[in-house]
């Protein structure tokens, strides 16, 4: 190994330590139990083991502020032929690091409207939910950041879209959106691990597929910065979110942050103050928007229906629908017993 490589290496190395160690400084407190995402991909492969290498340095470390409990969280698919092979590596690298492990077996609609990977996505979180854990860990970083952010403006996403992944959502953290690919990469040579590599990430039919070895390559190629820039943009479109956030809980007034909401509180803001409303209730419950497109439709439909009409608009597993001036949220199966 070179003296350059060393450096490389040492670098990616500090990169990994110095986010994650910031992560956790941030927001978890000595004690509580973190669970990371573990798909036994490269990048989750790294943040588990800085992870507990971090962990065993504080358990360690009379000064330092105690360790958290650390586990690893596995969710098998099913869907690629490899998926009992991930679970057992995922299975034998914990046992290795001396870190508890959970598999837990989903279903995923195959013929789901949602698409395969949007519904496994939903599944998937599902799971990271359920978790009897303080915190759910995962290991997006910033190229993934880029991706995300460029998919969802490309299908119409506004603000929200833009603003693509946060460190903290919730109880999921992504100490990893600062460190590059290139980094986990060095990380993963200078450590020598092993990972799985999904094979349907080179079927570049998939939208997000074809940014990442397509599209992302060539915006690198004619500017360097481009994946660091875009996660900046990404953050600076998360604070914008985080203000027409606040702008909705103004207009909502006295009236609480929930379904059913009254049609009156709509009619009388702006359209896009309106449609800013609508949009900061369906986040709330967890709803995903496919597009800002669909967003002003379904409140068109909400305003402009006649008072006899009960117009209905799906979002994924749930649709919003208007009944005696109020607007509901039912899933879609109880919404369709309605009928």
């Amino acid at each position: 190994m070179t003296q350059g490589t060393t450096l490389a290496g040492n670098a990616a190395d500090n990169a990994l330590v110095l986010a994650v160690a910031a992560c956790l400084e941030r927001h978890v407190l000595p004690g509580q139990r973190v669970a990371v995402g573990l798909s036994g991909g490269m990048d989750s492969v790294a943040l588990l083991r800085v992870l507990q290498q971090i962990n065993a340095a504080n358990a360690a470390n009379a000064s330092s502020q105690g360790a958290c409990v650390l586990s690893a969280l596995h969710v098998h698919h099913g869907i690629s032929p490899h998926a009992d092979q991930w679970d057992i590596f995922c299975r034998d690298y914990c046992a290795r690091l001396r870190v508890p492990y959970v598999s837990v077996r989903v279903t995923v609609e195959a013929a789901s409207q949602e698409g395969l990977e949007a519904a496994a996505r939903r599944v998937r979180h599902a799971e990271f939910a359920a978790a009897d854990v303080d915190w759910i860990m995962l290991a997006h970083q910033r190229d993934d950041q880029a991706e995300t952010l460029l998919f969802n403006l490309l299908r119409g996403s506004g603000v929200s879209g833009a603003a693509a992944m946060r460190e903290k959502n919730g109880r999921l953290l992504r100490p990893l959106l600062s460190v590059g690919r290139a980094e986990v990469e060095r990380y993963m040579r200078l450590h020598q691990l092993d990972w799985c590599e999904d094979e349907s990430n080179a079927d570049t039919r998939h939208a997000r597929n074809f940014l990442r070895r397509n599209i992302l390559p060539a915006l690198t190629g004619r500017f360097p910065a481009a994946a660091k820039n875009l996660a900046a943009a990404a953050a600076r479109f998360a604070e914008a979110q985080a203000l027409l956030g606040a702008l909705a809980l103004v207009d909502l007034g006295d009236a609480a942050a929930e379904f059913p909401l009254e049609l009156a509180k709509l009619r009388v803001l702006s359209e896009p103050r309106a449609r800013n409303l609508l949009r900061y209730l369906l986040a709330s419950h967890n709803v995903q928007i496919p597009s800002e497109a669909r967003l002003r439709e379904a409140l068109r439909q909400m305003l402009a229906a006649a008072p006899d009409r009960h117009p209905a608009q799906a979002f994924g597993q749930h649709r919003l629908l208007r009944r005696r001036g109020w607007i509901y949220l039912e899933p879609v199966e109880e919404c369709a017993a309605r009928r």
